[in-house]
């Protein structure tokens, strides 16, 4: 059986990519707060959610499976995250700040917004910075004729690692952030 080839750009992963943004897009032309408010609940959300289950939920599974079943769940992963993550991460982030603003609370005098600041700048570096482009190298490593398996499943691993940790910046993220919305500025 041949190896099947798939292209970086399917209509799943830019309905995955478009979907938050578009949602985002349309919120911020229609200027509602609580809609702002809830695109940036359900995205930061799922991709709290998605990074919590990729490192306590996904390590474990991919650790426990033989390295060419481990080299297969990566490779229909990685189009996936590739797509969904960096579009969850940036409307988040995009309709957090938005959100901060119009409540006025957009002002580096409250620590807990410095807080905020620095926990967003991590996951930024992090995400953008290691886990999208190892995510890219995977996947064009997959589109080899002869991928190097050890180096896919050593990048995969840690790829799934990182985003436990994003997760756990992403938990504190979330206590800053009922602070704030509980006036504890």
């Amino acid at each position: 059986m041949s190896e099947e080839k798939h292209g970086i750009i399917t209509p799943y992963s830019l309905i995955m990519l478009l979907v938050p943004v578009a949602g985002l897009a349309a919120v911020l032309v229609y200027g509602n707060v609580l809609a702002l408010n809830y695109v940036h609940v359900m995205t930061g959300a799922t991709w709290t959610g998605i990074d919590l289950f990729m490192g306590l939920v996904m390590g474990r599974v991919l650790k426990g499976l033989e390295p060419p079943a481990r080299t297969q769940v990566i490779k229909k992963l990685v189009p996936l995250m590739l797509f969904l993550m960096p579009a969850l991460a940036s409307v988040s982030i995009t309709s957090g700040i938005n959100l901060a603003d119009r409540m006025g609370m957009l002002t580096l005098q409250s620590p807990t917004i410095i807080a905020a600041v620095v926990i967003v700048i991590v996951l930024s570096l992090q995400g953008f910075g290691i886990l999208m482009p190892t995510e890219l190298r995977i996947f064009l490593e997959l589109r080899k004729k002869e991928p190097d398996r050890d180096r896919i499943i050593r990048w995969g691993m840690r790829n799934v690692k990182l985003a436990g940790s994003q997760g756990a910046f992403q938990v504190a993220l979330i206590f800053v952030m009922a602070n704030l919305a509980l006036g504890f500025v």
